[in-house]
């Protein structure tokens, strides 16, 4: 497992292993359900990763529980590392090195700047591509 899928997985929980489905039951008292349509002659795929796209994952409330939870004061909004401690990763340099490797960094391993600005901007992107709702703000 990637560290990257280790911190969508601190992340997310439990939110992304049971998905919610919609009720086959009618919504209003007294309404009937809709019959279902006749299967379609052209199969649909469905990949994995839609399941969690389609119960998209609001991280702020996520991340906000996990900041109060550490007792320490952390600007996950901001900075990669704080996210990390957030979810009770480590967040030394060869954990965020690794990190970028796996998000693809291109640049100077050693501007730690840059690369904490680059991680922390591709890590929001992939959240909002792996079934999280993540503000447009940290996506620009």
């Amino acid at each position: 497992m990637g560290i990257f899928d280790k911190i969508k997985n601190a992340i997310f929980g439990e939110a992304v292993a049971a998905p919610v489905t919609p009720s086959a039951a009618p919504s209003q008292p007294g309404a009937t359900a809709a019959p279902s349509p006749a299967p379609s002659a052209t199969p649909q795929a469905t990949p994995a990763a839609a399941t969690p796209a389609a119960a998209a994952v609001d991280i702020v409330p996520l991340l906000d529980a996990a900041v109060k939870k550490s007792g320490q004061k952390l600007d996950w909004r901001r900075s990669i590392v704080d996210l990390m401690k957030a979810v009770g990763m480590d967040a030394s340099l060869a954990e965020r090195k690794e990190l970028a490797a796996e998000l693809g960094f291109k640049g100077d391993p050693h501007d730690t700047a840059a690369m904490n600005m680059f991680l922390h901007k591709a890590l929001m992107t992939r959240l909002a591509e792996n079934g999280g709702k993540v503000p447009a703000d940290l996506l620009d």
